[in-house]
């Protein structure tokens, strides 16, 4: 993760990255796996960890200790290839986002004003670019400008940028989750990062079994199957007001006939290119 002294330096910490794709749930220990490791990403049963260096002796001694892991394959690329893109300053809406090693002064003196975001998104997929994350961004504004949106539940929240919009407009009681350990681990991270650690809880769960949870503001930028038992739980109805993403066309569909059963409003629904879809309501 991002440390102090990158900040200060403007410098990108993962310039190359070193991938290992391992078959079992690697352990690791920060210690153990030496200052070059950025983090392990788990998922069915198979291990991705991360190193801004080559790091194949590491790698062999944890393989030694874990008998039922094994190394599939290695690769090396720059940062933004893992990414897709560069993290560059961006602005939408009343937010500016921008990598904490490239606050460029004068990208904000066009922005004079706007909440000032830091997202390091490390090897987490999520730098705020993308279609439905814009969408999610504004309609987040729109809802906050609204009255009585204090708690809000951020479904899969990914680097936790949606989580840390809400904490620049005043929300104070803001619940993170994903299923993916890394991805908290990163939204720790940008809590930190931004100060918000009196507003922001990022844990580790699964969105279907949080949406109880009391919130003015639910959030689901989330896989559509996830999405699927959001809206037939219970739960779905206790908030004042939702925002799903995430959804291509055939699947927004099927979403708008759930919530066309349901005692809700569409506010306003948004298309990028007809591809990404994404719902604003409320909860009648």
């Amino acid at each position: 993760m991002l440390k102090q002294e990158d900040i200060t330096k403007g410098v990108c910490p993962y310039d190359q990255l070193y991938i290992y794709y391992l078959s079992g749930r690697a352990n690791t220990d920060k210690a153990l796996m030496g200052k070059d490791f950025i983090g392990n990403w788990v998922e069915d049963g198979f291990s991705f960890l991360f190193f801004s260096s080559s790091s194949d002796q590491t790698v062999k001694g944890l393989l030694d200790k874990q008998a039922d892991v094994t190394l599939l394959d290695r690769y090396s690329m720059p940062y933004h290839e893992w990414l897709g893109e560069k993290p560059e300053p961006f602005h939408i809406g009343h937010f500016t986002v921008s990598p904490p090693w490239d606050q460029a002064d004068s990208f904000y003196l066009h922005n004079f004003g706007a909440n000032h975001i830091l997202l390091d998104p490390g090897v987490v997929f999520g730098t705020g670019t993308h279609p439905t994350t814009r969408d999610c961004l504004e309609l987040l504004e729109l809802a906050v400008k609204k009255k009585g949106v204090d708690r809000v539940l951020d479904l899969g929240c990914g680097t936790g940028l949606l989580s840390l919009a809400a904490a620049t407009m005043r929300c104070s009681k803001i619940l993170a989750v994903d299923f993916n350990a890394l991805a908290v681990k990163t939204t720790l991270n940008n809590i930190r990062l931004n100060g918000f650690d009196q507003k922001i809880l990022a844990v580790q769960g699964l969105a279907q079994d949080m949406i109880s949870i009391r919130a003015d503001l639910l959030i689901a930028n989330i896989h559509f199957e996830i999405m699927e038992q959001i809206i037939a739980s219970p739960g779905f109805l206790d908030k004042k007001q939702f925002i799903l993403s995430g959804l291509l066309k055939t699947q927004a569909r099927k979403v708008a006939d759930m919530l066309a059963d349901l005692p809700v409003t569409i506010l306003e629904k948004r298309s990028q290119q007809d591809v990404w879809h994404t719902f604003y309501g409320k909860v009648i």
